[in-house]
């Protein structure tokens, strides 16, 4: 479809100027493969959490790691 066009498009602009792409807004599974498929670095969004703030972020990044 046309908009993974221009995702990919705009994933090879950035590595290109040698930048890293990160996706935002991502929902869904099939969101996250189709830009691991066109090449995507990195990705957030609603897929691994809701928008979280101050003790709350710190202790959701610690969960993550291992270290809480």
């Amino acid at each position: 479809p046309a908009d993974e066009v221009i995702v990919g498009s705009m994933i090879d602009l950035a590595h290109s100027l040698g930048m890293t792409a990160v996706a935002e807004g991502v929902e869904t599974a099939g969101q996250r493969a189709a830009l691991a498929r066109l090449g995507c670095d990195h990705a957030q969004g609603y897929l691994w959490s809701a928008p979280v703030a101050g003790p709350a972020a710190d202790r959701l990044v610690g969960l993550r790691s291992g270290s809480a």
